[in-house]
Formats: structure tokens, sequence, C-alpha cells
């Protein structure tokens, strides 16, 4: 048979055929020159653009186009991203994430391993209320980062953010398991005078609003204001029951 002692019987019926056209077309079964323009991204400079995006996800892809020129190898930052992407590594939008400290990491892994057994019907009454500061003009500025699927989350895929960083409208607001309850606009220095005063005029609307039953909790952070000794005072003689997260 033709394939005899030729190393070729393990092929498949179309591989031998393709093989045996190549070789009556153009005498050889070498691969043959491949028409269009040659790349001009060598497997070296592959390698060093995926490194650097490794090294630092939110390298642009104009920044990785003059890193390759500095080696002589000129391309347009289109093919770059287009050589990323055939690597798995795609420009995304990166998430954002509040920074938090060692010790804010801490109390919140505490508060989650205290409450990891409590019941459905713990977390279906719990009222749970904070402030933030909202951007109204501030910069908009696009950020992208080069990653892999599923790798959202990592640590150097994400924007940490500051909570209250260049906002200029403060708004109160709370929501529990049933849905979001009422919000306030804060005028002015927020204290914990205009904390107690909020409390005052929104908390138990809201949870009417929201159906909870009569051992619902009032959840607040351990920011100054929430746990200052003229609020605690004003939380017990209002007899809310009060949890820190």
């Amino acid at each position: 048979p033709p394939c005899q002692n030729t190393g070729l019987s393990h092929l498949s019926s179309i591989s031998l055929r393709a093989i045996i056209h190549k070789w009556r077309k153009h005498g050889t079964v070498e691969n043959l020159p491949r028409s269009g323009r040659p790349t001009k991204i060598t497997p070296r400079a592959q390698r060093q653009l995926i490194q650097e995006v490794t090294k630092d996800p939110t390298t642009t892809s104009k920044e990785l186009q003059a890193s390759l020129a500095s080696v002589k190898v000129s391309v347009h930052d289109s093919t770059i991203r287009k050589r990323l992407g055939k690597n798995g590594l795609h420009g995304r939008v990166p998430r954002r994430k509040p920074l938090l400290s060692k010790k804010n990491i801490k109390a919140r892994l505490s508060f989650a391993r205290k409450h990891l057994d409590d019941p459905q019907d713990f977390w279906d009454n719990t009222l749970w209320t904070d402030e933030t500061k909202v951007e109204l003009f501030g910069r908009c500025v696009s950020h992208y980062v080069w990653r892999k699927s599923n790798t959202a989350f990592q640590k150097k895929n994400i924007i940490p953010t500051v909570k209250y960083g260049g906002g200029s409208v403060m708004v109160w607001g709370c929501f529990a398991a049933s849905g979001p309850g009422r919000h306030a606009v804060i005028s002015g220095t927020m204290n914990s005078a205009v904390y107690q005063n909020i409390l005052k005029e929104n908390v138990r609307p809201s949870v009417c609003d929201l159906k909870l039953k009569r051992t619902w909790v009032l959840q607040q952070d351990n920011d100054p204001k929430h746990t200052s000794k003229s609020t605690s005072e004003w939380l017990k003689k209002n007899k809310m029951k009060t949890g820190v997260a």
C-alpha cells in the first residue's frame, strides 16, 4: 500500500488525500509560504507584550506600541489589540472596589464568620444603612485593563475607590431584603446630631414600608458619627437595636 513504511499510517484518509494533492500540484509536502503580508509581531515581541500586560494590566495599547517601537518593531495599536485578543487578553472596563485597609478586611471577615449560620429571618429583618457622596461633575476618565476571562476581581484588575472622594452631594440611604427604603440628601456637615435627625425621620417609616418584623435590626458601620456617645444614647432611648458591619 502507498502508506507502507512512510510513518503516515496513523493519518486519516482525508489528511492523506490532502498530502497527495499537494505533492501532485506542488511537487512537495513541505509547508508552503502563506499568502498575505507576514506578521510584524515576532514570537519574541509577542512574549514581550504578554509580559508587560501581565505585569501591569492597565498598560494602554499606545504604550505597548511605543514599547515595541523601542526594539524596532513598528505595528499599529489595533494589531497589538488583535494579537493580545488571540492570546485571551481583552481590554475590559475594570471593576471598582472600595479601598480597604487590613483592619477593614479583618473586621468584615469577622462579621461574615459571626453571621455565617444566622437564619434567613435575620437577614429578612435587617435594615442596612449608610451614606455616600455622589460625584455630579467629577472627572470622567475611561480606564481599561488587559485580562483573561473570569479574572475581573483579581486585585491587579480592579480600581480601588476611596469613600467620599471628590463628591459634591452626600446621600443617606437604607434597604432591606424586601427592597430599598427611604433616602435623605444631607446638607452641610454630617455630624452626630444630623445623623440622629436623619434616623428619626427615615428609619421607622422605612421599616413600615418594607414590612419588617418587630425584631428588626438597624445595621450600620463603625463611623464615629454612628458610634458616638450621643448617638448610642439616642438609639437606646428610641429602642433601636443595632448591629455593626
